[in-house]
């Protein structure tokens, strides 16, 4: 296990710098900072420039800056329960029902010709605001891709060009399940997936 320190006037481990973050990490983060927003403690500017550096931290020495910029020198019992690692785990609490049609729609645009460009939009515009919507729209974009590399790939061999047919069917049956998952406030991977894209 990496050693941990504790920080001075709170109790609990805060886990060094160095260790990655993961998704959950920064959703916390996210909160905070739309919490302080919604209070008017920073105006437009300033918000966008928080939730860019929570939503693309790789390390917890990438988010910690943010926390005390919000809070202070001073850790609070929420701090230390945002920065602690934990397992990954499904979206927990309720979504917006805006976010999960976003989400359910990064899915289903591939099925009305936006395979790629459907899901890099709504990554850019409501993935920066929206974890839920972001992680879907990953992954749906990350899928695309792969099968439009395979399209142009598999051409170049027989079992390739037998395979080809099925793996477009299998993509658009795979879309409609993403997007009924989306809905559902479900989490959903694609089988087969190379994410380059993270």
């Amino acid at each position: 296990m990496t050693e941990a320190s504790t920080p001075p006037g709170g109790p609990g481990p805060v886990p060094q710098a160095q260790l990655r973050v993961t998704n959950q990490d920064r959703e916390h983060v996210v909160e905070h900072v739309q919490a302080a927003y919604a209070e008017g403690r920073f105006d437009k500017l300033e918000f966008d420039d928080r939730l860019e550096r929570a939503m693309t931290a790789r390390t917890h020495g990438d988010l910690m800056p943010i926390m005390t910029e919000l809070y202070g020198s001073r850790p609070a019992a929420h701090l230390h329960q945002t920065m602690a690692p934990a397992p990954p785990k499904p979206h927990h609490g309720p979504t917006e029902s805006n976010e999960r049609l976003g989400a359910s729609a990064a899915h289903l645009v591939a099925l009305i010709g936006f395979p790629i460009i459907g899901p890099l939009i709504l990554l850019l515009t409501a993935g920066k605001t929206s974890p839920y919507i972001r992680r879907h729209a990953l992954e749906s974009l990350n899928f695309h891709l792969t099968v439009t590399g395979a399209t142009f790939l598999l051409p170049f061999t027989i079992v390739g060009v037998i395979l080809l047919p099925v793996i477009w069917v299998a993509a658009i049956v795979l879309s409609i399940a993403g997007g009924v998952a989306a809905l559902s406030e479900n989490e959903f991977r694609y089988p087969l997936t190379v994410r380059l894209i993270k």
